[in-house]
């Protein structure tokens, strides 16, 4: 299945705030949801998440299928993904450019990969089969790094080269963007720039925090007005995105998330890209 277009505002889904999603109607287009906090067939996360689902529509966004690893992506983990995405019907399902195990060992991080002829084969292979039993095209997104490797390709070289072999369309998460650039010296403006506008299909937006040498993708503040910069820079070469705030830790009351919901609403209906 092609992956469709789809142009809204929403919010990470939390547990802090599953009650106001149930209850009240919020003003978002959709939610995200982190997959594997669900993966489990039954219990309570399962039932909330169908609940969810009557009322909006969902992301499935993952953080575990490890598109990097030389073994291959993990063939049980992805049959039940797809459980999941048959009883929810996702908007989208995305997961992160990166390697997290081997078949001895989990990091449970999202590492980072070098940008070169080999792990382009290793990383296509598994997107073509994460994709054949999903029964559906993915995103991928940027993750955050804080090294450098010596690679033969720029990381929007390797992610625009991936999706023209795939079919897969891009996650871009203008705060990972920003805090690569800045631990790595590369220049935010031309990654942006360099990728073709086709592949994107959602942006996380999110804050960061500053540790002693280097930025660190924290999902624990605000987005920063560097970041708002980025996605002003960007949103006018894209067509229909879905966007989103994306927090992970000191979560704040939803009022504040959907105050900055509505900043990205402002900026994309200064271009004319407001959801209709």
């Amino acid at each position: 299945m092609a992956i469709l277009p789809f142009h809204g505002f929403g919010l990470g889904l939390r547990k802090q705030h599953y009650s106001e999603f149930l209850e009240t109607r919020v003003p978002v287009d959709f939610v995200e949801v982190i997959s594997e906090n669900f993966m489990v067939d039954g219990g309570r996360p399962r039932r909330i998440l169908r609940q969810v689902r009557e009322r909006y529509p969902v992301i499935l966004h993952g953080v575990s299928l490890s598109v990097g690893s030389v073994d291959g992506v993990d063939l049980d983990y992805l049959r039940r993904l797809r459980n999941l995405v048959d009883e929810v019907e996702p908007l989208f399902v995305s997961d992160h450019l990166s390697w997290t195990r081997t078949t001895s060992f989990n990091s449970h991080d999202l590492l980072p990969l070098p940008f070169n002829g080999e792990t382009l084969e290793v990383v296509t292979a598994n997107v073509l089969k994460t994709q054949e039993v999903l029964g559906r095209e993915i995103l991928l997104e940027n993750p955050s790094s804080y090294l450098n490797f010596t690679s033969e390709m720029k990381e929007w070289e390797f992610l625009s080269e991936l999706c023209a072999r795939t079919g897969c369309g891009l996650l871009l998460d203008v705060n990972n963007v920003y805090v690569s650039a800045c631990n790595n010296g590369f220049d935010a403006i031309q990654y942006l720039d360099g990728l073709f506008p086709k592949d994107v299909y959602q942006i996380h937006l999110a804050g960061h925090s500053k540790g002693t040498e280097l930025l660190i993708d924290t999902h624990d503040q605000e987005v920063p007005d560097s970041v708002w910069q980025l996605y002003r820079h960007v949103l006018p070469k894209l067509g229909p995105v879905a966007t989103m705030i994306e927090r992970d830790d000191a979560i704040p009351e939803l009022s504040e998330l959907l105050s900055e919901l509505d900043t990205a609403r402002f900026i994309a209906g200064s271009f004319g890209k407001a959801a209709a």
